[in-house]
């Protein structure tokens, strides 16, 4: 059952990036590992932040426009 919920949990936070446009971490961590394996891989807070400064030109992870 406490498996079940976990999952759950990791889909609507992956639905939830996805919806607000950040691209899921678990997944870059993944392809990092296996393309580029002596490459250092972001922290989740650096990969949020370039996300979030990629898609809202926003500036230091905060976003300088709403549109």
């Amino acid at each position: 059952m406490f498996e079940k919920i976990v999952g759950a949990l990791k889909v609507r936070r992956q639905f939830l990036d996805l919806l607000v446009g950040v691209p899921h971490y678990e997944t870059y961590v993944r392809h990092r590992r296996t393309h580029h394996p002596d490459e250092p891989i972001k922290s989740r807070d650096r990969f949020f932040r370039e996300a979030q400064e990629a898609r809202y030109n926003a500036k230091g992870g905060k976003i300088s426009r709403c549109c």
